[in-house]
């Protein structure tokens, strides 16, 4: 045939983290640290509820904004947990996943051309959802400053760049787990105003902090000017449940909620009905789990640097994103391969998260204690030899 698929398509590439994932996943024994999908399940409250509510034939069509009571509790949830003040019915949005409420976002926001600075490394989804809308990605590399942003860096970049349309912002980072301060986000906050471009917050990770650092959201500081998104795949362990959600400034709502509909019509009402018990009753559940991946975090940070890894301060998240040691082959697709293949040992190769992650590996807790101990002595056996 003559015709052609979308081009927009034909020049993003597949999710490396993903094909990475696969690549190894045949290696016999292999322990797998590659993927950021929680190692506890669901809590059972909250599968007795999606039950209950598929029993009680609550499996229809949901209003595509999200059930209300669903969308109260997020904004309820909202206000307890990071002192931010939203309407239910004007502002709160249900989304399948935060992945969707990214796309959403870049829809409804974009036109041809428009750009969004990220702070890198990033997300490898980020560049494909950007250019799918049409957008082009422009990449901030913070490597030089401890793997954050900084508002003077944030400055200049917004000078330089014209066409700008947002900041796409994630913090706690994957795959970095850094995260910002109050103070700096109120610099960032002042630096977007200035500007007048939007924020886009992906805040997913905003539950898993440690070290007793609180995270701040930056629509605390401009919140006409940022829309925040956040979901329960990783504080609840519900990544395969796919519900998101996005916190919009109400003058902009209604373009996200026709992209939302025109999308996906709406998101699954058992599924939805189980997120409000989460929400509304989950939070020592959340803190169980909290305390875990903090655990983990705490073993493996003295081992790996006595093995001669180094890793900006992870407050948050589940990864660690190690230097890869100077006495190793520094090309991280093929140093991770190399120890799959004989460490056995799974860790996800930096370049795969844009510049400033070559050199490095991703290497996610959120795995047993257990198996990271198992890890940690391979890892031992194999580069200390």
């Amino acid at each position: 045939m003559k015709h052609s698929t979308n081009k927009h398509f034909e020049t993003t590439e597949e999710n490396y983290i993903r094909y990475f994932d696969a690549q190894i996943s045949d290696i016999p024994d292999i322990l797998k640290f590659t993927m950021g999908e929680p190692d506890f399940d669901m809590p059972n409250f909250v599968k007795k509820t999606a039950i209950k509510a598929i029993k009680n034939n609550q499996s229809h069509y949901a209003p595509s904004a999200g059930i209300q009571e669903l969308r109260v509790e997020i904004a309820a949830y909202l206000k307890r947990h990071y002192d931010l003040s939203y309407d239910a019915d004007k502002q709160i949005l249900v989304t399948v996943g935060v992945t969707e409420a990214l796309s959403v976002a870049a829809n409804a926001l974009l036109n041809p051309g428009e750009k969004v600075v990220i702070p890198a490394p990033y997300f490898s989804l980020y560049d494909n959802i950007i250019k799918t809308a049409h957008g082009v990605p422009v990449h901030v590399d913070t490597s030089n400053d401890g793997f954050v942003c900084t508002a003077e860096k944030l400055d200049e970049v917004l000078t330089k760049e014209k066409n700008v349309k947002y900041v796409l912002l994630n913090y706690p980072s994957n795959p970095i787990g850094t995260s910002y301060s109050e103070k700096e986000l109120k610099d960032l906050a002042k630096v977007i105003k200035k500007h007048e471009v939007y924020c886009v917050a992906d805040e997913v990770y905003a539950d898993l902090m440690y070290d007793g650092f609180k995270h701040a959201s930056i629509a605390k500081f401009i919140p006409e000017q940022t829309i925040v998104l956040n979901g329960l795949s990783k504080s609840f362990a519900m990544t395969g449940m796919r519900v998101g959600y996005m916190a919009i400034p109400e003058d902009i709502y209604q373009n996200f909620y026709v992209v939302h509909q025109s999308t996906v019509t709406c998101v699954s009402t058992p599924i939805q009905i189980a997120a409000v018990a989460a929400l509304r009753d989950g939070d020592a559940e959340m803190e169980y789990m909290r305390q875990a991946y903090e655990e983990r975090r705490n073993f493996l940070i003295p081992k790996l640097e006595k093995l001669g890894f180094e890793m900006a301060s992870p407050i948050g998240a589940f990864y660690l994103f190690l230097k890869i040691p100077e006495n190793q082959n520094q090309e991280d697709k093929a140093f991770a391969l190399e120890l799959a293949q004989k460490a056995k040992v799974g860790l996800t190769p930096g370049s795969a998260f844009g510049p400033g992650g070559a050199g490095y590996l991703r290497l996610s807790y959120a795995a047993s204690l257990e198996s990271l101990k198992e890890a940690v002595k391979r890892l031992e056996d194999y580069l200390l030899v």
